[in-house]
């Protein structure tokens, strides 16, 4: 493939700039620790060569789509296009996903052709299990191995029967390469033997690289067969209990969660899975009631739990064990297949829609993925400077969607739908800032925008138009690079300690302590790794999550669905278990007609354990962190690996710790 570069006398124009990072050196640390490749020279991409090498990247993929269809390709105006993309992203009027920081323009993509890598999220439905038998599964593990989060059902229990395997046959022995598709065909392998009654598996771990090496591309280091063996080992005890008998709800489930426990182990995060089950299955709302079921206490935490509710169902008995744990989440099937934004009426476009990505922004199709991308109203002086934004927000989404996967199946649901998703983040400070009129101006002017940039890109790309444009996602690392408040939540506090966590031997530690920043050992790994504590304000005259109420809360995620968004939007409204608890049934019966979905959390206070994430301060304590901190420089910091944000579990893993392909 031919590549694109953009203008070198351009680029040393940025060379000196200082990049816009948000909240007292927060979001150049998120940056460093997550985001930066390591160069050939051993130092630290600095934030113009990342956006160099993302926006090169993407119209690399223009021009080769472009070229390899013969429809005309004219560098001058790519050229005067990947500047003012460049500006936006390096300006962070708006950013790709954390996985198109980290991925776009490597060998990952480049070279391996893994576009899978670049997309945020996916579903696979079970119901086709008869046919399917083992490819949910794994098309689950590979998904999460190339950082893709999963979404998937429940409605294959009862689909086929466990055969077992046949313990009258010699075993057959399968020594699995150090390779990401070894792994999954050691998967396919185990559950085949199972489900057809063939001969007992077992598996030669000898070429797995051992842990601690590093891990070329995906970046990180090789958690060593032993979490492999471990998922086999749990899987058979799983599928033993099963065996003679229609598969079961709680073993589909327990397939997929220890599947996503085993892609994590070794990393500091972990993987993000939903899943979509009977709202009238106590077996499904069972399965997070670890005194019903305390052997799922070891991996029921890899997915977030959801139904399908049913409109006009109620919703009394579900919500009593929402107050326990904040779980179920609810998914309204019925409008995620009828509706597009909730303002247009029932369209019925989205017919095929089977369930949606773990944090529920996207409605999809089985076997779909997403690209999404996030930008900042509040980052803009004007609408007509956020309606140019949008151009290249939704050409970054749009332009991934030209890239290949290696599942057949996703290849061809992408092909037709040509899915994406621009959303919106720090919601919070623009109505603050202006107001909701102001916002729902925006909103709206905006969304015609990306439409009509659709018609114009379809076209020249010669691809259908995108079945669905714009989402509102729950951000995570990206919106802390920009100082944003994620989507549409309001900030827990509007001062407080934002602490990170970073290995003992980080190159980055000595420059925050020249800094000022307060630096302790983390609490049970003192040996291995240390937290860092960043003072964060959010901005003046910001309200807080606290004096949301659960009504208001519902409300502006109504608001962002029939104004914005005509995928979902992603919304975790939190109440007073106290206060709130018998409130939760009717605004859920009063709201089902206006949402798509929606998740449920108890506030419980900041700072309620050691070293938590978030700890709200006051006013004066956090001026007087502030008057201590000096300027933060990375500069010079040499082979910092990328490191994973262990708090932050609104966004997928970007660097899975698995062997690459």
């Amino acid at each position: 493939m031919e590549k694109f570069q953009l203008s070198e006398n351009f680029i040393n124009k940025y060379k000196r700039k200082r990049p816009p990072f948000g909240f007292n050196g927060l979001g150049e640390l998120v940056y460093m620790r997550t985001y930066s490749r390591i160069k050939e020279n051993g130092k630290n991409e600095r934030w113009w060569e990342t956006v160099q090498r993302v926006v090169e990247g993407t119209y690399s993929m223009q021009k080769n789509w472009i070229d390899s269809h013969q429809l005309g390709w004219n560098p001058w105006q790519a050229q005067a296009s990947a500047q003012d993309m460049y500006e936006r992203i390096f300006n962070m009027k708006f950013l790709p996903p954390g996985r198109g920081l980290w991925a776009m323009g490597t060998p990952i993509t480049e070279e391996k052709n893994l576009y899978a890598a670049l997309n945020n999220c996916a579903f696979v439905s079970t119901k086709t299990l008869k046919e399917d038998y083992a490819k949910p599964f794994c098309f689950l593990m590979d998904a999460s191995m190339l950082g893709v989060g999963v979404g998937f059902d429940t409605k294959g229990a009862g689909e086929i029967v466990i055969k077992g395997v046949n313990k009258n046959r010699g075993e057959e022995v399968f020594k699995i390469p150090d390779t990401r598709e070894g792994w999954v065909e050691s998967l396919k392998l185990l559950l085949e033997s199972y489900f057809h009654g063939s001969s007992p598996m077992y598996f030669d771990y000898t070429q797995v690289r051992p842990a601690g090496e590093p891990i070329k591309g995906f970046g990180g280091v090789s958690s060593g067969h032993e979490p492999l063996e471990e998922v086999h080992n749990s899987i058979r005890e799983v599928l033993e209990q099963n065996s003679g008998e229609p598969i079961t709800t709680t073993t589909i489930v327990d397939i997929m969660n220890l599947i996503g426990k085993c892609v994590v182990a070794g990393n500091v995060r972990r993987t993000a899975e939903i899943v979509f089950g009977d709202p009238d299955s106590e077996e499904y709302l069972d399965l997070k009631n670890y005194q019903v079921n305390p052997h799922r206490e070891q991996y029921g935490w890899t997915s977030n739990n959801s139904i399908f509710a049913e409109l006009g169902m109620d919703y009394t008995d579900v919500c009593k064990r929402i107050v326990d744990n904040g779980e179920p989440g609810f998914a309204w099937l019925d409008n995620m297949r009828k509706f597009s934004r909730m303002q247009n009426g029932g369209d019925n476009k989205d017919h095929r829609v089977a369930g949606g990505n773990p944090c529920l922004e996207q409605s999809l199709e089985s076997y779909e993925l997403c690209c999404l991308v996030e930008t900042f109203p509040y980052n803009h002086d004007s609408l007509e400077d956020y309606q140019r934004t949008l151009k290249y927000a939704y050409l970054y989404a749009k332009t991934v969607t030209l890239g290949k996967t290696h599942w057949s199946e996703t290849n061809r649901v992408m092909l037709r739908n040509r899915r994406i998703g621009c959303s919106v983040s720090g919601v919070a400070q623009f109505i603050t800032k202006h107001g909701m009129d102001e916002m729902k101006t925006w909103l709206e002017n905006g969304y015609d925008t990306i439409q009509e940039w659709d018609k114009v890109y379809s076209d020249w790309f010669a691809v259908p138009k995108s079945i669905k444009t714009t989402s509102v996602k729950p951000s995570g690392t990206v919106s802390l690079l920009v100082g944003a408040t994620p989507g549409m939540h309001y900030p827990e506090a509007r001062f407080y300690i934002r602490r990170m966590r970073l290995s003992k031997h980080s190159e980055l530690l000595e420059p925050l302590k020249k800094a000022g920043y307060k630096l302790e050992p983390a609490f049970g790994s003192e040996d291995s790794t240390m937290v860092v504590e960043v003072p964060v304000d959010v901005g003046e005259g910001i309200r807080t999550a606290a004096e949301l109420s659960i009504w208001e809360q519902f409300s502006l995620a109504a608001f962002l669905q029939r104004h914005w968004a005509d995928n979902q939007v992603s919304c975790t409204a939190t109440f007073d278990p106290e206060t709130e608890s018998e409130e939760l049934p009717h605004v859920l019966n009063y709201f089902q007609y206006r949402l798509k979905g929606i998740s449920l959390l108890p506030r419980h206070p900041l700072g309620a354990y050691k070293q938590m994430p978030y700890e709200a301060i006051t006013e004066q304590e956090y001026e007087n962190q502030v008057k201590k901190l000096g300027h933060l420089s990375f500069v010079g910091v040499e082979g910092e690996e990328a490191e994973i944000d262990k708090f932050c579990n609104n966004d997928v893993c970007d660097i899975p710790d698995i062997p690459e392909a």
